[in-house]
């Protein structure tokens, strides 16, 4: 949670970084997209805390086979300001799948006051996740 003003709307908790982590592990691997394995028709999934969404993504893409490498993530957001909170996120999403918190990197960034995000009527984020083969015995 961080302190604002404004809040985010979406069927579940509408945690844009968590959801786009979601995406980059699912992707990665080969399992399609968040919408598909968490579909925003199903009532089962309104509300949902997203970093239950992450575990069982990371749970599943560990069934798989895979194990992350890295994720490497950038939220766009002109407010707040969010590299007071990228620790706390990285820790959260760390433990949350059972990872070395090195593994995972959160950048922040504006659009300098650019389109909606740049007028304060929504963040984004991307990221990208590195994997593999949780077989292999060499660590990257």
């Amino acid at each position: 949670t961080i302190p604002f003003d404004k809040g985010l709307l979406g069927h579940s908790d509408a945690d844009v970084l968590v959801h786009a982590a979601c995406d980059a592990l699912l992707g990665a691997a080969g399992m399609g997209d968040i919408g598909e394995r968490f579909p925003d028709t199903d009532p089962r999934y309104r509300g949902a805390d997203s970093i239950d969404l992450l575990r069982t993504v990371y749970t599943n893409i560990g069934k798989e086979g895979w194990a992350l490498v890295n994720l490497d993530a950038t939220i766009f957001a002109q407010a707040p300001k969010m590299t007071p909170h990228k620790e706390g996120m990285v820790g959260r999403m760390a433990d949350c799948m059972a990872v070395e918190r090195h593994r995972i990197n959160i950048k922040a960034t504006t659009t300098e006051g650019l389109g909606a995000i740049g007028h304060g009527d929504g963040i984004a984020a991307m990221c990208v996740a590195l994997l593999r083969s949780a077989t292999t015995t060499n660590d990257l």
